[in-house]
């Protein structure tokens, strides 16, 4: 281990939270019956455009959860301590407004997301978690 006082390393990560939404091989088809998938993702990417980063992502392997979405901090979020935020079920257009609100007002380690969501919140494997996390 190096003796070396560690040099102040600037900020990674994006400036503004980044809002993953799985499209693989559950969620976002007609495995997850009776919501409209395109309009989801429309209605997502629209209502944060210009404050969150949306993006549709291939499995995130937590396919009883369907549909999944990860609200991630920006990097002033995981600066203040803020982690992705993993949910499932999203399958309601209430649920989107929330996550939009949240994700405007800053996300994981700015904002405190609306109560509600606590309801969506799970926690995946380890495993799971370092495939989205890692660039």
């Amino acid at each position: 281990m190096s003796r070396r006082p560690r040099k102040d390393v600037p900020a990674q990560g994006a400036a503004r939270p980044t809002v993953s939404v799985c499209r693989g091989c559950c969620c976002g088809t007609e495995k997850i019956p009776g919501v409209d998938h395109a309009a989801q993702l429309a209605r997502l990417r629209s209502g944060l455009e210009g404050t969150a980063t949306v993006r549709a992502v291939e499995c995130l392997d937590a396919c009883e959860q369907g549909n999944v979405i990860v609200v991630q901090p920006s990097a002033e979020g995981r600066r203040a301590g803020g982690r992705p935020v993993w949910l499932g079920l999203v399958n309601d257009e209430y649920a989107e407004q929330d996550v939009i609100t949240w994700a405007t007002a800053g996300g994981p380690g700015i904002a405190d997301a609306p109560d509600i969501l606590d309801l969506y919140v799970f926690q995946p494997s380890r495993r799971v978690r370092a495939g989205l996390e890692t660039p």
